[in-house]
């Protein structure tokens, strides 16, 4: 199999679990969604550590301890993204599911305005009027659910403002998340443990196979970014971000066909226009990115995390 091969099969590998993982998060479900981000958090670094130890691969931590920027960076970085799993793991487990699809369905438009705003990057006319599509859709699903739909965007939001961090960050996916998991490592812990003395802890309390899913969230997390970390490096930054949108299809159609949450007139409206905001946003893209032998991409998407789109970047 060619590398071309390789790298696309890896990079649809890791966009169908991206896809797929809102179907686990139930299988917690007995377990609050603190708890089952706090679980999270510490078994991803189990895993990622188990990975580092694998491959031998270990001098790049001093650097990152010798640099108090990149050790700021990687802890907000850490934040924002215990934000966006925690609030994912929220609208799954209280049947948002389409939230959460709508949040990555909007990202790219959202991280391409940050790029205009952040880096004065300039739109082209078509990127433009996806933009201003994007933001009729979100004033349309808001009029029909009666509110903003604020799960969606603060995903969308610390998302975007998580790549913005990690644009900074002169590290690989696995050794970012180590480094990102490490600072939420001890708070997780913690958490954990006073929920466990408390007694209203579900980790040792249900049963062994309740306590193995909730393990298994770490390889939730870490399978797909080490797919995604194999597949950057073999195929074109174009493919790459097109093979985005798998992600989120799939969870809207997980929230539609299997958790049979409503799709009203307003909110298929409202999805209508955002789909019809990423086809020209992919139209122009695929117009004007040049095709590249290999894409060096190092941007951590992690759910569900699917790579982030901006005008001229990863």
């Amino acid at each position: 199999m060619s590398e071309l091969n390789k790298g696309v099969a890896y990079g649809v590998s890791a966009y169908l679990l991206w896809g797929i993982v809102p179907l686990y998060w139930p299988l917690v479900s007995p377990s609050g969604s603190l708890e089952i981000l706090a679980q999270r958090m510490i078994w991803s670094l189990v895993v990622v550590l188990v990975v580092l130890a694998a491959r031998r691969h270990w001098r790049w931590v001093l650097g990152v301890l010798r640099s108090p920027r990149q050790m700021l960076l990687l802890t907000l970085a850490a934040v924002l993204i215990a934000l966006n799993w925690g609030v994912f793991i929220y609208a799954v487990n209280s049947g948002n599911t389409l939230q959460a699809a709508l949040a990555y369905f909007i990202n790219p438009l959202v991280s391409v305005s940050m790029g205009v705003l952040v880096f004065s990057e300039r739109l082209r006319v078509t990127q433009w009027v996806a933009v201003a599509l994007g933001g009729v859709a979100v004033v349309v699903l808001a009029v029909d659910y009666g509110s903003l739909p604020w799960m969606a965007l603060t995903m969308a939001l610390s998302f975007a403002f998580y790549g913005l961090v990690k644009k900074f960050v002169r590290l690989d996916g696995v050794e970012s998340l180590t480094v990102e998991t490490a600072v939420l490592f001890l708070p997780a812990l913690a958490f954990a443990v006073f929920l466990e003395v408390d007694g209203t802890g579900t980790f040792l309390s249900i049963s062994p196979a309740h306590s193995a899913l909730l393990a298994g969230a770490g390889l939730v997390t870490a399978v797909p970014l080490m797919l995604f970390g194999s597949a950057a490096h073999r195929i074109p930054l174009s493919l790459v971000g097109l093979l985005q949108f798998i992600a989120p299809v799939l969870q809207f159609l997980v929230a539609w066909l299997i958790f049979n949450e409503t799709m009203s007139p307003g909110r298929w409206i409202g999805f209508s226009i955002v789909w019809a905001a990423l086809a020209l946003f992919a139209v122009d893209m695929i117009r004007h990115t040049r095709p590249l032998k290999t894409a060096a991409v190092h941007t951590d998407p992690v759910p569900e995390e699917p790579a982030e789109i901006t005008v001229e970047r990863r």
